[in-house]
């Protein structure tokens, strides 16, 4: 496998990054997970924007125009003759000393790996998940906005921990009020009274890629969609539920804290919206050039 470290396409066993880079150190950075179909990496722009809108917010300036980090991924795809991936693209502070402070950091580090992912075992998706509400609760936007995709996991991981531990694969974050948030690593929607819900923004979730795209989708579809604050008891009492996410795409809920959402299988909109989502996403992007 090849990967781009800081432009130079380097063999994966070679490609290093200082012990003191701040990334390693304090999870001083941002990435985005991004997806290669068919020839084509689904909305590029999109995530690129989304990755220079986070390191803005913590003061990174990545050392390439936008448009030049895309000709770096597309170009890291290329040399490694991959038709279909999961691409990570991390930023990070770069190398400095042992202090907090960014000032002795040299200059920021990047690179993009392209590799294979499975988020999820087939049958997820043909019987849905069982997933749990967890204590940990979702970082406050007063603390450290989670529309920050950065390197530092640890709130999310800790909540996938503790699913884990209560046997689901993923978990549902609540913020200090109570409100559904979203997942460790997925958006979260319902079905409420032939409405398709998912939470907003200001609530603490990530405004994801795949999440706009089911939105639009939805409207496409004549189904009515909207963005709006709910409770646990709206999740359990749903007509349908599921997860969607770059890794995950579109995945049924089926059951929630031991219960079942609506039928307990996967409903019809959410298999609806998972074609048309896997349609979508293996018909547009930006093309890969041959190497």
């Amino acid at each position: 496998m090849i990967v781009n470290l800081n432009g130079k396409l380097t063999p994966s066993e070679k490609a290093v990054v200082s012990v003191f880079d701040h990334g390693l150190l304090y999870g001083d950075g941002v990435f985005e997970g991004i997806r290669a179909y068919n020839g084509r990496v689904f909305r590029l722009p999109e995530h690129i924007k989304r990755l220079y809108d986070s390191a803005k917010a913590l003061m990174i300036s990545i050392p390439l125009a936008p448009q030049a980090m895309s000709r770096e991924l597309l170009r890291t795809l290329a040399a490694n003759r991959q038709r279909d991936a999961y691409i990570r693209l991390v930023v990070t502070r770069g190398p400095g000393d042992l202090g907090l402070g960014p000032e002795n950091c040299s200059a920021p580090t990047w690179f993009i790996i392209t590799d294979a992912i499975k988020l999820y075992p087939e049958r997820f998706y043909q019987e849905g998940l069982s997933i749990a509400t967890v204590s940990t609760r979702r970082n406050a936007n007063e603390a450290l906005s989670p529309k920050i995709k950065s390197l530092n996991y640890l709130n999310n991981i800790m909540a996938k921990v503790e699913a884990q531990q209560r046997g689901c694969p993923e978990a549902i974050l609540l913020t200090q009020d109570g409100y559904v948030a979203e997942c460790t690593g997925d958006n979260l929607f319902i079905l409420q009274n032939g409405r398709l819900l998912t939470p907003p923004t200001s609530l603490g979730c990530l405004d994801g890629i795949t999440r706009q795209a089911v939105l639009e989708l939805a409207r496409k579809l004549k189904l009515p969609a909207a963005e709006e604050v709910f409770t646990r008891y709206d999740v359990f009492t749903a007509e349908e539920s599921f997860l969607t996410g770059t890794a995950a795409e579109v995945v049924p809920v089926v059951r929630v804290d031991g219960r079942p959402v609506g039928s307990g299988k996967p409903g019809p909109v959410t298999q609806r919206l998972r074609k048309a989502f896997q349609a979508l996403a293996r018909s547009q992007g930006t093309p890969i050039p041959k190497r």
